[in-house]
């Protein structure tokens, strides 16, 4: 008997090469997958870092270890007596400094100073000019004779800082600047301490504070002996202060 069942009709054979064409296009497809995977990987593993780095940049480590600094006979702007303590190790030689002077220090004597927050004190670093020890010298000289002339003559040898690379802070210089500025100081002891080095000793004091703070880089910030990680942000200053403060009101 004849069977009345349909026939199937045959199922196409596709050729090698049409075959090598289907798995090569299978194949770049996974390897867009995993390119795209890779990518969008990246991107996070990026975006995870930055908020990171954000977060640590705004908010200061409170667990970081103090260092020892010895404030008697340093310069100091604001009442010695209060809470927190704001050093910086600067030489008036360095263009760092002289931007860190007018930008940042008048808002940290407007925001913290005046009220009676924190006192500012000023160590001398010089090392990046021959010229950046006689600068030292002729403000100490300065600070001795007068210790609220100070800040007005520190002010001015960073508003009148002249070339890194060219010696402009010179005896004559100095001592003309002070002159300039009306300073309430006796002009020939200046240029006698300056040329007789009167305060090298105390300069090098200085200098080794910042040794022993581990200060490589001018300007350097401290708060209660707390290493300001970025001098120039004010939101990361504030920060660091008001943690200070409250440490040092629960003494």
């Amino acid at each position: 008997m004849s069977s009345n069942k349909p026939k199937r009709a045959p199922i196409p054979q596709m050729s090698k090469q049409e075959r090598r064409r289907v798995e090569q296009e299978q194949q770049k497809q996974k390897t867009r997958i995993w390119v795209i995977g890779t990518i969008a990987l990246v991107i996070v593993i990026f975006v995870g870092l930055f908020l990171l780095a954000s977060k640590d940049t705004k908010e200061p480590t409170a667990s970081a270890e103090p260092v020892t600094i010895d404030y008697s006979g340093l310069p100091v702007l604001g009442q010695a007596d209060a809470p927190v303590k704001i050093v910086e190790f600067g030489d008036f030689k360095c263009p760092a400094c002289a931007q860190f002077t007018g930008v940042i220090k008048p808002q940290i004597v407007q925001e913290y100073v005046t009220p009676g927050t924190a006192a500012f004190y000023f160590v001398n670093m010089a090392f990046v000019g021959a010229d950046s020890t006689t600068a030292s010298l002729a403000a100490l000289s300065v600070y001795h004779q007068n210790s609220e002339a100070f800040w007005t003559y520190y002010d001015a040898i960073y508003a009148n800082q002249g070339d890194e690379n060219k010696e402009w802070a010179t005896t004559d210089f100095l001592v003309d600047l002070a002159k300039k500025q009306n300073l309430p100081v006796d002009y020939d002891l200046l240029r006698k301490d300056i040329e007789e080095k009167t305060y090298n000793s105390e300069l090098q004091t200085d200098i080794q504070k910042a040794s022993n703070a581990g200060v490589q880089s001018t300007p350097t910030l401290f708060i209660n002996g707390v290493k300001v990680a970025e001098p120039f942000n004010m939101e990361a200053i504030d920060a660091q202060v008001k943690v200070a403060a409250a440490a040092a009101e629960a003494k």
